[in-house]
C-alpha cells in the first residue's frame, strides 16, 4: 500500500508539467513532511550525495562528450557504423546500437553515451523515417550500455560493497553486454522490416566505406587510450575522463581543425548547462532516496524476501522483481548501496555466485534508467530532443521488455556472466 501511495504522489507531481528535480524533491518534502514532521535532513542529504570525488568524471565526460560533437568527430563515428550498416533494412536503427556500444567503451557513463549518441544520432533517424519514439527508444536503452561494458562505475562500487574482483566483474560484463547490444540491434532490425515508411539508406561502396572507417580513426583510439590506461594502473577513472578531454581537445584543435576559443566557450557553456541540469536531477534523486529510506521501503521490502526461505533460485527471482519495482523510484548508486547490503548475507548463504549476481543486478540498473517514473536516460533524451516525456517513455518500452529478456536469458544461463572470469583465473 505504501509503495502505491510514494507511485501516486510522484506521478502527478511530474504529470503536472513541474520539471522533473522539482518533482522529486516536492515528493521527498511531502514524505519527510508527513512521517518526521521536519525538512531539516534536506541540506545534509543533498551535500553528501554530490560530496563526492568519483562526480567529477560527469561534467568530464559531458565536456568531451560535447567537444566530440562540436568538432564532428563522433559524427565520424556514428557514419562509420552506418557506412558498414546503414544500407541493411533498419541498418540505421544497428548502426545507432553499434555507435552506442564503442561509446559506452569510451566513457563508461549511461548518461554520456545517450547524451552524446543521441545528439547525433536522433536527427538522422528520423531524416530516414524513423518515428521520433523509435529513435528516442534505441538511444535511451543504447546508452544503459555504458552501465554493463567497461569502465563501469555501479560495476566498481559492487565490487567494494561485496568485495568482489573489480577485474572479474569488468571481464564479466563483456559478454552480457555485448548481448544486449545484438538483441537490441536484432529488434531495430525487425521493426524496420515491418515499416514501410523506414527508408534504406543507400550503399556508398567499399571504397568510400573504408574511407569513413579511416576518418573514424580517431574516435576508435579512445576506448584502448581510456580504458587501457585504468587496466594498466596509470590513472583512475575521473583521471581518464580527463585524459579523454585533453585527447578530444588535440583531436578537435590539430586534426579536424575546426575547434578554436569560440567553439571552446560554447562547449563550455553547454557542459555546465548539461551537468546542471544531471546533477540537479541527482541532488533530487538523492532526496527521494533518503525519504523513501526514511519509510523504510526498501528495507521492508528486501527484508521480506529474505525472510521467506526461498531455494536460491527462487530467491534471486524475488530479489530481481523488487529491484526492479525499486528501479522505477530510486537511482542506480542508491539502489546498489540500499539493496546490496541486506541481500549479501542470504547470497552468501545460498551459496549464489557474486559475480554473476553483479551482473544481473547491472542488467537490472539498466532497466532503472529507462522505466518511468524516474529514469535518468529518458530525462536525458527529453532534454536533449526536446521531445514530450511520454513519447520518450512510449519508445523505450520495447527495450524494457528485451532487457527483461536478456536478464532471464543470463539467469537461466550463467555462464554468460561467469566465463570470462573463469577463463582468467578469477574465483566467486
Amino acid at each position: 500500500m505504501t509503495t502505491f501511495l510514494v507511485l501516486i504522489l510522484l506521478v502527478s507531481l511530474l504529470l503536472s508539467g513541474m520539471p522533473i528535480f522539482a518533482g522529486l524533491s516536492l515528493a521527498s518534502i511531502i514524505i519527510m513532511l508527513v512521517t518526521e514532521g521536519s525538512i531539516s535532513s534536506i541540506a545534509d542529504t543533498v551535500f553528501a550525495k554530490l560530496d563526492n570525488g568519483l562526480l567529477t568524471a560527469i561534467p568530464m565526460f559531458a565536456f568531451m562528450a560535447h567537444v566530440m560533437i562540436k568538432a564532428k568527430v563522433v559524427d565520424d563515428l556514428y557514419d562509420a557504423a552506418n557506412a558498414m550498416v546503414g544500407h541493411f533494412k533498419g541498418g540505421l536503427g544497428v548502426a545507432t546500437v553499434l555507435s552506442c556500444t564503442i561509446f559506452a567503451a569510451i566513457s563508461g557513463s549511461s548518461v554520456a553515451t545517450a547524451l552524446t549518441i543521441g545528439s547525433s544520432a536522433i536527427p538522422q533517424m528520423q531524416r530516414f523515417g524513423y518515428r521520433p519514439r523509435d529513435a528516442y527508444g534505441v538511444i535511451a536503452a543504447g546508452g544503459t550500455l555504458g552501465i554493463l561494458i567497461p569502465p563501469s562505475g555501479p560495476l566498481i562500487l559492487y565490487a567494494i560493497v561485496t568485495e568482489t574482483s573489480i577485474g572479474a566483474l569488468f571481464m564479466a560484463g563483456f559478454l552480457p553486454g555485448l548481448l544486449m547490444a545484438l538483441i537490441f540491434a536484432a529488434y531495430c532490425i525487425s521493426n524496420a522490416y515491418f515499416r514501410k515508411d523506414v527508408q534504406d539508406t543507400p550503399w556508398i561502396g567499399w571504397i568510400a566505406a573504408a574511407k569513413a572507417i579511416r576518418k573514424s580513426v580517431w574516435s576508435l583510439i579512445m576506448p584502448p587510450l581510456v580504458l587501457g590506461g585504468i587496466y594498466a594502473g596509470i590513472f583512475t577513472a575521473s583521471e581518464a575522463a580527463s585524459i579523454g578531454c585533453i585527447y578530444a581537445l588535440l583531436v578537435g584543435a590539430l586534426v579536424y581543425r575546426n575547434f578554436g576559443l569560440k567553439e571552446l566557450c560554447i562547449t563550455a557553456y553547454e557542459t555546465v548547462r548539461t551537468t546542471s541540469m544531471l546533477f540537479m536531477i541527482l541532488a533530487a534523486a538523492a532526496l527521494f532516496s533518503h525519504a523513501v529510506t526514511i519509510i523504510r521501503l526498501p528495507n521492508l521490502l528486501m527484508e521480506g524476501v529474505a525472510s521467506m526461505g526461498l531455494t536460491a533460485t527462487s530467491f534471486i527471482l524475488v530479489v530481481m522483481l523488487v529491484i526492479f519495482i525499486l528501479g522505477m523510484f530510486l537511482e542506480t548508486i542508491s539502489l546498489i548501496l540500499i539493496t546490496t547490503p541486506i541481500v549479501l548475507p542470504a547470497l552468501l548463504q545460498l551459496d549464489v555466485n557474486l559475480i554473476w549476481y553483479g551482473i544481473l543486478l547491472m542488467i537490472n540498473l539498466e532497466l532503472a534508467l529507462i522505466t518511468p517514473p524516474v529514469g535518468m536516460n529518458l530525462f536525458v533524451i527529453k532534454g536533449i530532443a526536446n521531445a514530450p516525456l511520454a513519447e520518450v517513455i512510449r519508445g523505450a518500452i520495447p527495450y524494457v521488455l528485451l532487457m527483461i529478456g536478456g536478464l532471464a536469458l543470463v539467469m537461466l544461463v550463467p555462464e554468460i556472466a561467469t566465463w570470462l572470469p573463469a577463463l582468467a583465473g578469477f574465483e566467486q
